[in-house]
C-alpha cells in the first residue's frame, strides 16, 4: 500500500482541496482508502501500481533538490522546466526497469507530486537545494534545514539502483557528484548541458 501525490502537509491541513493516489495490489484496499479518505477537500484514486507510486515519491525529492540549486543560483524558469521535464524523463526510465508502469510517471505521484516539490517553499528539498546552490556545502545546508531532506540520501540511492539497472540518471548523477562528490555546481551543469546530443524521445526514427 501506498499514498502518495502533491500533498504538502501544510495545505492539506488547512483544509486546501488537494488530490492523492491510493495503491495497492489489493483494488479492495485501495478502494477502502478512498472510502476512509475522501471527502469535499480530499480526492484520492486507486491504482495497483504500488511499485511506480512509491519510486515517483522518492526520487522527485532528488529532482526538487537540484530545482533548489538552480534558484539559488539565480536561474531563471527555463532551467526549472527543462530540469523537471528531463528529471521526469529519467525517474520514468528508472522506474519502469524496476517494474513501474510509464503512465504512472505522468499522473499524481509522479508528474503531480514532481511540480509541487520544485516549486513550493514547503519543500525541504527545494529549501535545501537553495541553500547549495548559494554557496553552503551540501551536508551544512542539510543540517541547516533541521528535517530530513529525502533528497540528499535518495540521490545516492537512485544512483545505485541506475547502475545496477544499467539505466542512465545524467541529472541524478550530477545530483550525487555535488552532494557527495564536493564538485562544483557550475561545473556539473556544464557538463550536463554539453553531453552529446540526443534524441528527445528514445524510440525515435526507429
Amino acid at each position: 500500500m501506498a499514498l502518495s501525490g502533491p500533498s504538502h502537509a501544510e495545505e492539506v491541513g488547512r483544509g486546501v482541496p488537494t488530490v492523492v493516489v491510493s495503491a495497492s495490489r489489493d483494488k479492495a484496499a485501495a478502494e477502502l482508502v478512498q472510502d476512509l479518505f475522501m471527502n469535499e477537500r480530499f480526492r484520492v484514486y486507486a491504482s495497483d501500481d504500488v511499485v511506480g507510486v512509491e519510486l515517483g515519491a522518492a526520487l522527485k525529492n532528488v529532482i526538487a533538490l537540484c530545482a533548489g540549486i538552480c534558484d539559488g543560483m539565480g536561474f531563471g524558469d527555463n532551467t526549472k522546466a527543462a530540469l523537471m521535464t528531463r528529471g521526469l524523463t529519467e525517474i520514468a526510465r528508472l522506474g519502469v526497469a524496476l517494474g513501474g508502469r510509464r503512465e504512472t510517471f505522468a499522473g499524481l505521484s509522479g508528474v503531480g507530486d514532481l511540480i509541487v516539490t520544485c516549486t513550493s517553499m514547503h519543500s525541504r528539498n527545494r529549501r535545501c537545494g537553495i541553500l547549495i546552490g548559494q554557496g553552503t556545502p551540501a551536508a551544512e545546508a542539510v543540517k541547516e534545514i533541521g528535517a530530513v531532506v529525502e533528497g540528499y540520501y535518495a540521490a545516492a540511492t537512485a544512483r545505485a539502483l541506475a547502475q545496477k539497472a544499467g539505466v542512465e540518471m545524467p541529472i541524478t548523477e550530477a545530483a550525487y557528484q555535488v552532494l557527495y562528490g564536493g564538485r562544483d555546481t557550475r561545473a556539473v551543469i556544464k557538463e550536463l548541458m554539453t553531453r552529446a546530443r540526443k534524441h528527445e524521445l528514445e524510440d525515435s526514427w526507429v
